[in-house]
């Protein structure tokens, strides 16, 4: 049980720090990009689907953090790794996607 629960509790660590690093901060700076007018405009249509997987990964990690049963915490940090890594790909790749094209 202890193994478990040691493992678990880096996996808190590592699910938190991927939503704020490749989730919540990317997000943010891609926004910013759009507003000031320094990548195409089209780009902001990406973040429409973007924004809601890593609110919906949000909700994930504070379920798989605040959760009693380990293996159900675990599935739900899963998923919420899971959404961020797709935001990424969607926000991320589309943005460098759209600037090849642009280019």
């Amino acid at each position: 049980m202890e193994n478990t629960t040691a493992a678990l509790r880096s996996l808190r660590w590592y699910a938190v720090l991927a939503l704020v690093v490749f989730g919540i901060v990317p997000a943010v700076m891609v926004t910013l990009l759009v507003a000031q007018g320094r990548t195409p405009g089209s780009v902001g249509f990406l973040l429409i689907g973007g924004i809601p997987l890593i609110v919906a990964a949000a909700v994930q990690a504070v379920r798989g953090l605040t959760g009693a049963d380990p293996e159900l915490a675990s599935r739900r940090l899963h998923l919420s790794m899971a959404l961020v890594a797709g935001a990424d790909v969607l926000v991320l790749g589309g943005n460098a996607l759209i600037r090849m094209a642009s280019n």
